[in-house]
């Protein structure tokens, strides 16, 4: 019976993960380091299967001329290409912007590997220092920072915290 319930929970897991992922990028910001996919249905000379978000945001789109991604969510993005096409180019275009590659998280400090790692929907703070190897043996594992991509704070987190795209984490040395 056991096995049973465990199994509908893994299908419903798997079931559910994408609509997470789906909700995420409606509220996702899109930033520099970002690789985002824009695909028109239909029309493969509008469709971009890779594109990397530089530090000005802007790229060229075909029709359109120059657009800012930065800043912007997918749904955003999507939406200011629909309405670009739609007249004179499209009578009815199916835009969808979705995030392909996240821009990088760091960990810095007193783990075994510091270093920019991919950023993943979900991660936290005890995640990106397992991701970076762990804890040395000299590090402070209550003295965490997190600074915000393009801030220059540092705010002190618990293991728990979350973890957002462009974070750098640092983890302080112990004197002990």
């Amino acid at each position: 019976m056991s096995h049973t319930i465990n199994a509908v929970l893994l299908t419903l897991l798997f079931i559910l993960a994408p609509f997470k992922a789906l909700a995420f990028q409606d509220t996702y910001i899109i930033g520099a380091g970002d690789k985002i996919q824009i695909s028109v249905y239909g029309e493969e000379e509008l469709s971009i299967e890779e594109l990397y978000i530089n530090n000005s945001g802007k790229f060229e789109y075909p029709y359109l001329g120059e657009l800012v991604a930065i800043n912007k969510t997918p749904e955003q993005l999507k939406n200011e290409i629909t309405n670009g096409l739609r007249g004179d180019y499209l009578i009815s275009p199916k835009v969808r912007v979705s995030i392909t590659e996240f821009r990088s998280i760091y960990v810095n400090g007193e783990v075994k590997k510091p270093g920019g790692y991919e950023y993943q929907p979900g991660l936290t703070v005890d995640k990106a220092i397992a991701l970076a190897g762990g804890f040395t043996d000299r590090a402070a594992r209550s003295k965490i920072s997190i600074s915000q991509a393009g801030s220059e704070s540092k705010n002190r987190v618990k293991l728990s915290s979350k973890v957002l795209p462009g974070d750098i984490i640092v983890i302080e040395q112990s004197f002990f």
